[in-house]
């Protein structure tokens, strides 16, 4: 009884916080009828109204406000003593939901993330790979990695993995007409270009004198997927703009060749990021510290070959 009262009270204040059922059933992952029988029962066992219902949105009635902040003051205290415990335990067990961006996520944190639910078996481990920016509460994730500038950080507590850094280079076989050693000598090349909806990107670099340039080559191919750009430049067609952690494989096994470092290249800051709150669970806590502890030597793999040209 006490665990059902609970379960209809955390899905009351969701109801309350969402404005709707339709949109409380969402996060929650149920029903809407089980939101609206789950309320139901509570104003049944209280003998009070909850809400006005309306078909545009759900009001509090006076008792509904009343008890609506009651319930958001117990369950912050529920909340924060389950982190208590959750800090004291040895190993971090639960379900850990994370976004990560496809490529990056695919090579430099799946594995990371995988030997830690490895390492500890109640870690039952989610890994969404999308390249759009998720709703870490909305959506319903513990943890996410991004890349580039943080917009929403005010509502997220961030740790920085490290820089991802730019190259551009291409394949001996396309190298062979010529190796292009200045930006001056760039322009007229043939370059993969990364873009969307028929726009293509520009390459962003610095001069010698630390100016920020748009190089804008002649393309003949141009994707929205890097894994194809840098094939196309294995296969010799042209040169190609990837991350340095992407090119270090290619690069050691000679496939391909850097025409521009990494330093020359305006590079973007990597961060984990969560939900800010008092209390860190321990799953979430020991899957940042992997991260922390192994991606920024993923990231510095190419470290040798930046210093080139």
């Amino acid at each position: 009884m006490i665990r059902e009262q609970l379960n209809g009270i955390a899905t009351f204040v969701q109801a309350v916080e969402s404005g709707s059922f339709a949109l409380a059933a969402h996060r929650l992952r149920v029903t809407r009828s089980a939101v609206g029988k789950s309320i139901a029962r509570l104003e049944q066992s209280f003998g009070v109204r909850l809400f006005h219902r309306t078909t545009r949105r759900l009001n509090l009635t006076e008792d509904g406000q009343v008890f609506y902040e009651g319930c958001v003051r117990a369950l912050a205290e529920i909340d924060a003593a389950e982190a208590a415990l959750d800090n004291g335990r040895r190993a971090p067990v639960g379900r850990l939901r994370v976004s990560v961006p496809v490529l990056f996520g695919r090579h430099c944190v799946a594995p990371v993330l995988s030997k830690l639910a490895h390492q500890y078996g109640g870690l039952k481990l989610e890994i969404s790979f999308s390249d759009r920016i998720v709703d870490l509460v909305e959506e319903g994730f513990d943890l996410a990695v991004r890349i580039g500038t943080l917009t929403d950080s005010a509502s997220l507590a961030a740790r920085r993995l490290g820089t991802e850094r730019l190259g551009i280079c291409a394949a001996p076989s396309y190298l062979a007409y010529g190796h292009p050693d200045s930006l001056e000598q760039l322009q007229g090349q043939t370059a993969i270009t990364y873009g969307r909806g028929g726009q293509a990107f520009p390459w962003s670099v610095r001069d010698t004198y630390g100016n920020t340039t748009e190089l804008r080559l002649d393309s003949r191919l141009q994707f929205d997927d890097l894994q194809a750009i840098a094939d196309a430049a294995v296969a010799g067609v042209g040169l190609a703009c990837l991350p340095c952690w992407m090119m270090a494989p290619h690069i050691r096994s000679g496939e391909l060749q850097w025409v521009l470092c990494g330093e020359r290249l305006l590079a973007a800051e990597i961060h984990a990021v969560w939900p800010q709150t008092r209390h860190l669970p321990s799953k979430t806590r020991a899957a940042i510290d992997a991260l922390v502890q192994q991606v920024p030597a993923v990231l510095e793999a190419a470290r040798d070959f930046r210093t080139r040209r």
